[in-house]
C-alpha cells in the first residue's frame, strides 16, 4: 500500500547504452568460454589420434575442424564487434544529448556563484573570528551593564506594582 507514492525511475538514454554496453561484454565472455571449450575438444580429439598411432587422420580431422572453426570465429567475431560497435555508438549518442542539455554559460555562471558565496562565507568567518579590542570590549560591557540596571528598575517597579495591587486587595 506504501508503494503509491514511490516515484518510479525514468530509464534514459544514457541508462540503455550502459544496460547494451554491459550486456555484449557479457555476451563476449560467454562466447570466449564456449570457443575455448570447443578448441579444447578438438585439441583432446587431435591428441586421442595421435597416442592411437592415427597421425595422418588427426592431421587431416584436426585441419578440417579448425579451420572452419576458425571461420566460424571469425564470422561470430565480426558480429559481436558490429553490436559492441552499435553499442558505443548509441552511449555516444547518449553522452552527446547529455551535454546538449547542460549550457556551459549556466555551468561558468553556477561556479561564480558558488565562489562568491564562499568568498561572503569566508568573510562572515573573519568578522567572527576576530578579537574584539579592549575598547569595543568595555564599550559592550558598559552596554550590558546598562541593561542590566534597566531590567532591574523595571522589575522592581513591576514587584512593587503587583505588591501594591495585592496590599489593596486585601485591604478593601
Amino acid at each position: 500500500m506504501g508503494n503509491f507514492f514511490v516515484k518510479k525511475p525514468k530509464i534514459t538514454d544514457v541508462d540503455r547504452a550502459i544496460l547494451s554496453l554491459k550486456t555484449q561484454r557479457r555476451k563476449l565472455a560467454q562466447y570466449q568460454q564456449q570457443l575455448e571449450a570447443v578448441i579444447e575438444a578438438e585439441k583432446q580429439a587431435a591428441r586421442d589420434l595421435i597416442r592411437d598411432k592415427k597421425k595422418e587422420r588427426a592431421l587431416k580431422d584436426v585441419d578440417n575442424p579448425l579451420y572452419i572453426l576458425v571461420q566460424l570465429q571469425d564470422i561470430e567475431l565480426s558480429s559481436k564487434q558490429k553490436a559492441v560497435f552499435e553499442s558505443l555508438k548509441a552511449g555516444n549518442n547518449a553522452i552527446k544529448a547529455i551535454q546538449s542539455e547542460i549550457n556551459l554559460e549556466d555551468v561558468q555562471k553556477l561556479m561564480d556563484d558558488t565562489e562568491e558565496a564562499k568568498a561572503y562565507q569566508d568573510e562572515i568567518s573573519a568578522i567572527l573570528g576576530e578579537k574584539l579590542s579592549t575598547e569595543d570590549e568595555e564599550e559592550i560591557l558598559a552596554e550590558f551593564e546598562n541593561l542590566e540596571a534597566q531590567f532591574i528598575s523595571s522589575l522592581v517597579v513591576s514587584i512593587y506594582l503587583i505588591t501594591n495591587i495585592s496590599i489593596s486587595k486585601l485591604i478593601h
